[in-house]
């Protein structure tokens, strides 16, 4: 704590400090501080300016006021595993109905997906996808305590049915699977949902997989650039989400691209706006300072004003 204060964060109450400190970790605390570190220009050798970021901070930085983003991040987490939750089942079922309406066992025709998808790469070292997808889906339902899992097993001789086993599939399996679909039953899976593309649907199922991991593993979304950001339509292509190629995210792609693809997809599939008003409620709760606003999200300032969040 003596370390963060001798570089400028204001550490009182102590108690409190020290407190944070034991709960949270070093290494954690201070990548929530990152934002309020001390940061200078200058030019690189070809001459063009950079940003050098300093190992003190700024002025009015505070370990108290750092309690309130980390329990503001906490929500955050919390509201995107609840959003991601129902569009997650949602899918399952809509690839569940189209898959299961060709044959039980779909998932193991080779008709059912791209020809990349099945057939050996150029690179013949290189496993082909459906063998790597069927060996980690094979793990899953082996290590599955499920009840029906055994059941169904016993019943069609070690394997499952696609509506029994798209119910085992983890998003990430799901979102490879969704992928891997030859394109007349991608596109029919995505519409159902409102998703014009396969492209985009594709785009935003690897992004929802990857920030349900952030944040079911308790990592940082606050001030985070997406490493997997979901695309964006075209314009007017779905006029609420325009918005999301009218600004320049701050820092690169933040957390809000995702939260918009979320809103998006939740009031499709249940034509409600709760989880909605809740992310309203808690972008309206940050706690801004003199240092962070809404922006370290990737947040529009006329956010509050846009058609998606009203």
């Amino acid at each position: 704590m003596d370390h963060l204060a001798d570089r400028g964060v204001d550490v009182h109450p102590r108690d409190q400090a020290l407190a944070l400190l034991a709960s949270t970790g070093y290494y954690r605390l201070t990548g929530y501080l990152y934002p309020f570190r001390d940061a200078e220009r200058y030019r690189d050798e070809d001459g063009r300016s950079r940003v050098r970021v300093l190992e003190t901070y700024r002025p009015g930085s505070s370990i108290e006021y750092v309690q309130e983003i980390i329990d503001f991040d906490r929500k955050l987490r919390l509201l995107v595993l609840e959003g991601v939750e129902r569009i997650e089942i949602a899918v399952r079922m809509q690839v569940r109905y189209v898959l299961g309406r060709t044959s039980p066992f779909a998932h193991l025709n080779s008709t059912t997906f791209q020809p990349n998808f099945v057939q050996p790469r150029l690179d013949s070292e290189m496993p082909i996808q459906h063998a790597v997808w069927l060996k980690r889906v094979a793990e899953r339902r082996d290590s599955s305590d499920e009840a029906f899992v055994t059941h169904f097993r016993s019943r069609y001789d070690d394997q499952m049915p696609i509506w029994a086993l798209t119910e085992i599939l983890e998003l990430g399996q799901l979102s490879r699977l969704y992928k891997g679909l030859n394109d007349e039953s991608s596109l029919e899976i995505a519409q159902a949902i409102n998703v014009p593309t396969k492209r985009l649907m594709s785009s935003w199922l690897a992004s929802l997989n990857y920030a349900r991991n952030v944040a079911a593993h308790h990592a940082r979304l606050f001030n985070r650039k997406l490493q997997n950001s979901p695309g964006r339509p075209k314009p007017d292509v779905i006029p609420v989400l325009n918005h999301l190629r009218e600004f320049e995210l701050k820092g690169g792609y933040g957390a809000y691209n995702i939260l918009a693809v979320v809103a998006y997809l939740r009031t499709c599939i249940e034509g409600g706006e709760t989880w909605t008003s809740s992310l309203v409620a808690l972008l309206n709760s940050f706690p801004r300072s003199d240092i962070l606003d809404l922006s370290s999200l990737g947040v529009p300032d006329d956010w509050s004003d846009l058609e998606l969040w009203n």
